[in-house]
């Protein structure tokens, strides 16, 4: 059931509802799979029997329908994925947040200036204290990692039981010895999430209008700091990383990240004329 909250104008919104609002936009009719949820926006006053959207929902909808730039984050941990956004349109933004098991979304209003903030929280920005890593970087394959990864699920329930089984699965592959070998097997018994974030935009190259692409991964490894995965770089597309594609992660504080937040928008000159 959708909802909304006027004193912080913020909505509970699911995928079906926001097609909804397409439609209407679209001056279209709505498909019978999506009248439950046409009626759930109905009761709760987001639109009218005509169609016609609240003056609360009007700007979320505008800035959904009509975006300038979007920054998405899929975030992968614990309780799966997630995918949470920012759109930013020539008069708003707002911030998309979902929720592990949840359809609906919350969505909220975003102060412009105050918009790389909103997406350091959506990713749990913590300030961390400088790690001593022993090794400037951890280099491997994603092969490598993914074996790794994979040992989690067969693995006994405990820190140190955990990472030394992690240790085993990394050393049959033959790829890594210590240092490196032991600090990856900590750092995946200790990842919280692992996250990339992309923004694309409408921009221009040599007169020609196309979609514009920035991003960066991090692992958040907890007591272990923020580590940039620099290889395989972003954005990665669907089918170019196999197990024999190079792995590089860089620790970096927390700073850096912020800084990277900031370095994947785009400024007014990058984007294409309306």
């Amino acid at each position: 059931m959708p909802s909304h909250d006027t004193s912080r104008a913020r909505f509970r919104l699911s995928d079906d509802h926001i097609s909804v609002f397409r439609h209407l936009v679209k001056g279209e009719p709505i498909p019978t799979f999506l009248s439950p949820a046409g009626k759930g926006l109905k009761d709760c006053g987001l639109i009218n029997d005509a169609g016609a959207f609240s003056a609360d929902v009007a700007p979320l909808v505008a800035t959904l329908m009509d975006p300038v730039t979007v920054v998405t984050v899929e975030m992968l941990g614990e309780h799966g994925q997630l995918t949470h956004e920012l759109t930013i349109s020539n008069g708003y933004v707002f911030s998309r947040e979902s929720w592990p098991g949840e359809t609906e979304s919350s969505y909220a209003q975003v102060e412009p200036h105050m918009l790389v903030w909103a997406l350091a929280h959506m990713v749990n920005l913590q300030r961390t204290a400088p790690i001593s890593a022993g090794v400037p970087c951890v280099e491997s394959t994603v092969g490598v990692l993914d074996a790794g990864l994979d040992s989690l699920s067969t693995g006994p329930v405990g820190s140190e039981e955990s990472v030394e089984h992690v240790a085993k699965a990394l050393a049959r592959t033959g790829s890594l010895s210590d240092p490196a070998l032991s600090l990856l097997a900590n750092m995946i018994g200790e990842l919280r999430s692992s996250w990339r974030m992309t923004a694309a935009w409408h921009g221009e190259d040599e007169g020609k209008r196309g979609t514009k692409v920035r991003g960066f991964g991090i692992w958040d490894c907890g007591p272990l700091g923020y580590w940039h995965r620099e290889l395989p770089s972003e954005p990665v597309r669907e089918g170019q990383v196999g197990p024999e594609s190079p792995l590089k992660l860089v620790p970096v504080p927390a700073k850096r990240v912020w800084e990277m937040i900031t370095e994947i928008l785009p400024d007014e000159n990058e984007i294409a004329s309306r």
